[in-house]
């Protein structure tokens, strides 16, 4: 009987043991998803959707002034670059996209105080990010970098909303009454 006792004691304290770790796992995951998204949202506000960027990678202009030159070959060279720059563009943009829907259906909801009503206009807003990143992906494989303009700005935009939302979620990480550790050591 005493050995029977034994065993469940052993036998819980692993359960406890392996629970603490299993808790402790997911800790750390959601610590590295609130950094990632941190990362997402600055890659997309200052690398991939700044107006200026989106509209050079998609503006006509360009394609005006190499077809006036009249030179087909380097034409054809033109709209195949351009293409690959799209396509690199909607592809860094889904993945950071990516990163921060994960944050929104994982983490952020022990982190973000969002209303039911924030969380459904984000989720709505995810869905046609995806969708439209589909269609995009698409319309640049059959048709080139011109042929969807309008839902180019429909990600963009909706991506700057995604952004802005995130960034608030993710704001405790940088509170302005906490010392950084560079600030902490600096004055030592």
């Amino acid at each position: 009987m005493v050995q029977l006792v034994f065993f469940l004691a052993v036998g819980v304290l692993l359960l406890v043991f392996l629970g603490v770790l299993a808790w402790r796992g997911r800790a750390e995951g959601a610590a590295v998803a609130l950094v990632e998204a941190r990362q997402a949202v600055a890659t997309l506000q200052t690398e991939l959707l700044p107006p200026a960027l989106v509209h050079r990678i998609f503006a006509r202009d360009d394609l005006a002034f190499v077809r006036s030159q009249g030179l087909p070959e380097i034409e054809d060279l033109f709209l195949k670059e351009r293409k690959r720059i799209a396509i690199l563009w909607l592809e860094r943009v889904r993945t950071e996209i990516q990163l921060l829907r994960r944050l929104h259906l994982g983490a952020a909801r022990f982190y973000a105080r969002l209303s039911v009503r924030a969380e459904l206009s984000l989720a709505w807003d995810f869905a046609v990010l995806l969708f439209g990143c589909r269609l995009l992906q698409v319309a640049f494989a059959v048709a080139g970098p011109y042929a969807a303009p309008g839902i180019v700005e429909t990600v963009a935009q909706t991506a700057t909303r995604v952004c802005e939302v995130s960034r608030e979620a993710l704001s405790f990480l940088s509170r302005p009454d906490l010392p950084t550790l560079g600030g902490a050591s600096a004055g030592r």
